[in-house]
């Protein structure tokens, strides 16, 4: 049987390249969707056995959307990659940059390259649905004078040149991706072997009431790697607080949520599982994953 993920955005996305270098050694189908949103919705109701969702980027920050549907769905995190996003010019072979008169991708693609695409004001900006579709629509339709910004994995497998390569403004960046099923198949044993958790929480309105559960995982070694905060709907300047723990013992955990529960309400663990321990970069991805492009 093949295992059914779900990710957002077409094949060549950066979605479709992290999820083929996880899962080279196996057989997969990747289920392609146009948002998130419908990524959460296969995953919740067995259409697909995974899902893989963008949660925060080094340049566009934590992707609050996605903390929210993440908040709602009831899907377990099993795990979190990390990798370097390179955006790409891609176009039809035999154009050049001059001949272009239209670029389209997603909007995070194009505002991340915004330094680059400043050198070229008469080229007008598209925003799309996402950024390998928009090569593929190139390619299909046979579009002169239009290119698109995305993957070198997109180039090859819709047959697009690259224009430009690495063109995004800020050449530290670098995408966190989670792991999501419905159910958390693990067993205890694999479990207990992580040394990562995502929870979430939400306090009382109370001088010093952060402050103490802050320090509280400081005292007994529980190293906070993000707190992220989102508005409670229904509920005027109350918030959730998404956090991430590294540990060093499955035990040490569990003993901390334990502790926490009562001065918290709402406290949600949504998964345990390994810290990426290596920040993976698009060279490494296409080395291990190129004969899925053919």
């Amino acid at each position: 049987m093949r295992k059914k993920i779900a990710i957002q955005g077409y094949y060549g996305s950066f979605h479709d390249e992290t999820i083929q270098y996880l899962y080279h050694n196996e057989k997969i189908e990747v289920i392609p969707l146009n948002s998130f949103e419908e990524v959460i919705e296969h995953t919740v109701s067995g259409k697909a056995d995974l899902s893989l969702m963008a949660i925060e980027n080094t340049v566009a920050g934590s992707i609050l959307s996605n903390y929210r549907l993440l908040t709602n769905s009831g899907l377990k995190v099993v795990g979190e990659i990390k990798r370097r996003i390179k955006q790409n010019l891609l176009a039809l072979p035999g154009q050049t940059i001059k001949d272009m008169n239209e670029v389209h991708s997603h909007p995070m693609a194009i505002q991340q390259c915004d330094k680059f695409l400043a050198q070229y004001p008469h080229i007008k900006l598209v925003y799309s649905e996402d950024t390998a579709l928009s090569a593929y629509e190139i390619a299909n339709k046979k579009i002169e004078g239009r290119a698109s910004i995305a993957s070198s994995t997109a180039a090859v497998k819709f047959g697009l040149n690259i224009l430009a390569e690495s063109i995004e403004t800020n050449k530290r960046n670098y995408t966190r991706f989670l792991l999501l099923e419905k159910e958390d198949k693990r067993s205890q044993s694999e479990i207990e072997a992580c040394n990562k958790a995502s929870i979430s929480f939400a306090l009382k309105h109370e001088s010093g009431s952060l402050a103490g559960i802050l320090n509280f995982f400081a005292s007994i070694n529980i190293n906070l790697t993000k707190i992220q905060s989102i508005p409670i709907i229904g509920k005027e300047w109350c918030y959730l607080f998404l956090a991430d723990l590294e540990f060093d013992r499955y035990n040490q955990f569990q003993n901390a949520i334990e502790l926490i529960k009562d001065q918290c309400d709402d406290l949600k663990v949504y998964g345990i599982y390994q810290k990426s321990t290596q920040t993976y970069t698009e060279k490494e991805i296409k080395e291990t994953t190129q004969q899925t492009v053919n």
